[in-house]
């Protein structure tokens, strides 16, 4: 170890470079939840789990926010497949 290290060149800030349209926060999910989402990106042999929570977030805010004609379709639709299964 040295006596003395010279940061004259040092940066401050994030290691990590932020990535454009994206944000860094720090949430609180329930052990469970996040367990679940880990076993899903293991399952699928790999991936990321946080960008499996960021997909998930995205398909609700879609369906909450399509009319609900077109939810009634989607779901009629799905039941049709199920029963025909």
């Amino acid at each position: 170890m040295e006596t003395e290290y010279d940061f004259s060149q040092g940066k401050r800030g994030a290691i990590d470079p932020t990535l454009p349209d994206k944000t860094r926060i720090a949430i609180w999910l329930d052990d469970e939840v996040l367990a679940w989402f880990r076993e899903q990106v293991h399952l699928a042999d790999g991936g990321n789990y946080q960008t499996l929570i960021n997909e998930a977030l995205r398909q609700h805010i879609q369906q909450s926010s399509e009319p609900l004609e077109q939810t009634l379709r989607r779901v009629v639709r799905e039941e049709l497949q199920r029963i025909e299964k």
